[in-house]
């Protein structure tokens, strides 16, 4: 039965097939063992928040959570609309409450939905919460259920529009007029996500001109494999860009914490690039100093940055989980990962496209670079880096024996280049002697084995991948 399968949630919440593991049963099992865990840390009077996106359900399964969480005594502040991440989770701040749910899966492909949960300081959970919250879901919460016209009869249910506050978060943290003064052409592809129709609301009125395309909710998200911001997921944005002569291309994911971004020439500026381009402007526009943030995956170009102003990098392992509570424990300024996802310190500690890719035109509109000048600019101060990954699927029989010949691989060399180092904090992380990096890991989300590399030798980057997939044996 579907309701006594174990429920563990992987680098960002439990994600699952609807209608084979991801149920409704399933579901309120989730609500029920996070209830129970705010219980226990005496915050249930402060309420959670659910918001939900734009897949097949999603609304239906919120509805769920809450008539569990009401069935509890808890207060449930219920999202009236399909809204990004990141909105939910700043709505934990706007409302004081003790976290969140967040009914997505994010990128995952459309059969796909998850469970999502925030705490209090409104980013990811700290691994010690998770634990907590996996070891006390019960094994079925079906008597766990108040209807939710009773719930809101009571005031346990409380139905709230969420993207006001946060509108109102985003005016205070980016430069609204001088963006919509910049007269920058701008197009969004929303991958028929939660993000769709909002960016053209923010930026209407000014001389810079945003048209959306795939900004209709569609489950199925037609066209791609899964709603992505990658290179191959965005043809019909990189068709946008070449027919309109636009200065910039946004791509939100599905549920639009994160973000990919193509330049005026249609080409993709990789995450790596964002990342060191965004720290370069919290730092040079924003002018802020501190603790800075990255993952074992992203960028080394974060150290050669933050050593100019003589500030701490702290790495982490994979995964906002990790990413949002470091921020957090070390007051750091910025943070992000290697997937698309940046965080900023006078925000949440959490993934935002949103704030993203405002800063980004913002620093066009500073500059007045364009936006493959601005990749030009961060390489004439640091040089340059270069950067790819493969994603390898492979058969469950395949893990153990993967990961046994990753555990045995100790080369002194990759495609010519001296192995400075092992490490082994989440995958196997091989350092090399120009300051670059190979990894390979089991995501933790899908069946899927990735690789990456960051080098200064641009020409090697196709080889570093193909000696690490040698390594693997796949």
């Amino acid at each position: 039965m579907s309701r006594s399968i174990p429920i563990k949630f992987g680098t960002d919440g439990w994600r699952a097939v609807m209608g084979d593991t991801y149920t409704y049963a399933n579901v309120r099992r989730c609500a029920a063992g996070l209830g129970r865990y705010v219980q226990q840390q005496g915050q249930a009077d402060r309420g959670l928040v659910i918001g939900y996106d734009t897949r097949f359900g999603s609304d239906r399964f919120a509805g769920v959570a809450a008539s569990t969480l009401a069935a509890l005594g808890i207060p449930v502040y219920l999202c009236n609309r399909p809204c990004p991440t990141p909105t939910t989770s700043y709505t934990i701040i706007d409302k004081q409450a003790a976290g969140c749910i967040i009914i997505t899966a994010s990128h995952n492909p459309g059969q796909y939905n998850g469970f999502k949960f925030r705490p209090d300081y409104a980013g990811s959970a700290r691994p010690e919460i998770v634990k907590a919250i996996e070891q006390i879901i019960p094994q079925e919460a079906d008597a766990l259920q108040l209807s939710l016209s009773a719930a809101r009869q009571q005031g346990l249910v409380r139905d709230i529009d969420p993207w006001p506050a946060y509108r109102a978060k985003l005016e205070s943290l980016a430069n609204f007029e001088r963006i919509k003064a910049a007269g920058l052409t701008v197009v969004v592809d929303a991958m028929h996500g939660a993000g769709g129709g909002l960016w053209p609301e923010l930026l209407a009125g000014g001389s810079t001109q945003l048209t959306e395309i795939r900004g209709e909710a569609n489950p199925n998200f037609p066209g791609m494999h899964n709603p992505e911001p990658l290179a191959h997921n965005l043809k019909p944005l990189i068709e946008a860009i070449a027919s309109q002569g636009a200065d910039i291309g946004l791509a939100p994911d599905g549920d639009a914490d994160r973000i990919g971004v193509l330049d005026e020439h249609s080409q993709f500026v990789n995450p790596l690039q964002l990342y060191a381009l965004l720290l370069l402007y919290t730092l040079e526009v924003r002018g802020l100093r501190g603790p800075i943030v990255r993952t074992i995956t992203c960028t080394t170009m974060a150290n050669k940055l933050a050593a100019r102003y003589n500030l701490p990098v702290h790495e982490t392992a994979i995964g906002f989980k990790y990413v949002g509570p470091k921020m957090v424990d070390v007051g750091a300024i910025f943070g992000g990962e290697e997937s698309g996802g940046y965080a900023y310190g006078d925000h949440i500690p959490e993934r935002d496209g949103f704030v993203s890719g405002l800063f980004l035109l913002d620093f066009m509109a500073v500059t007045g670079r364009t936006m493959s000048g601005l990749v030009d600019y961060l390489f004439e101060q640091i040089g340059p880096h270069y950067y790819d990954r493969i994603d390898l699927t492979y058969e469950a029989a395949q893990r153990q024996a993967v990961l046994q010949r990753m555990q045995q691989a100790h080369p002194d060399r990759l495609a010519g280049l001296a192995v400075t180092g092992i490490v082994t904090v989440d995958g196997f992380r091989f350092d090399l002697e120009d300051g670059g990096w190979v990894i390979v890991r089991f995501s933790g989300t899908e069946p899927l084995l990735r690789i990456y590399c960051e080098t200064t030798h641009g020409e090697k980057v196709a080889a570093l991948l193909d000696a690490a997939r040698e390594l693997a044996g796949i």
